[in-house]
C-alpha cells in the first residue's frame, strides 16, 4: 500500500454522526455550483437556550441572506444536544471574506451577533472543498 493510501485510510476511518433537524426559519437546501466552497459553522450552545437562540437567529438570518447563499441550518436532535450547524456556500475564499465584511455593513447584524455570542460555549468553522469523489 502506498503511503498516500495509508494516510487516506486513516482519515477515512474518522467519522462522527449527529442526528439533526432543520430550523423552521431555514429555507430548503438548493443545489450549488460544484466549484463552490462551503463554510460549516458549528456552535455548542449553553444548555437550555436553544429556543432563545432560534428566535434570535430567525431574525438575524435575514441580514445574511442578502449577502450569501444559506445552504442549511440544523440543530442536534439526538446525541450531544445544544449543537447548531450552519452551512454557507461561497464562490471561493476571497468571496467568503468579502461577504463576511459586507454583512457587518447591514444594520442589525451587529445586534444579532452581540445577542447570540454570549449564548455560546464553543464555536468552530471548517472550510469544505468538494472533491472529485463527491
Amino acid at each position: 500500500m502506498h503511503y498516500a493510501d495509508k494516510e487516506a485510510v486513516q482519515f477515512g476511518c474518522r467519522r462522527r454522526n449527529v442526528l439533526t433537524k432543520p430550523f423552521s426559519y431555514w429555507r430548503d437546501p438548493k443545489p450549488c455550483d460544484p466549484s463552490h466552497i462551503y463554510d460549516l459553522r458549528s456552535y455548542v450552545l449553553k444548555p437550555g437556550i436553544m429556543i432563545e437562540w432560534g428566535n434570535a437567529y430567525a431574525k438575524g438570518i435575514t441580514y445574511r441572506r442578502d449577502f450569501s447563499q444559506d445552504v442549511g441550518g440544523f440543530f442536534a436532535h439526538v446525541g450531544q444536544l445544544y449543537m447548531v450547524f450552519y452551512i454557507w456556500a461561497y464562490k471561493d475564499t476571497i468571496a467568503r471574506n468579502e461577504t463576511r465584511q459586507q454583512i457587518w455593513s447591514k444594520p442589525g447584524w451587529d445586534n444579532t451577533v452581540a445577542y447570540t455570542v454570549p449564548l455560546l460555549s464553543k464555536m468552530q468553522s471548517k472550510i469544505l472543498i468538494p472533491n472529485f469523489l463527491n
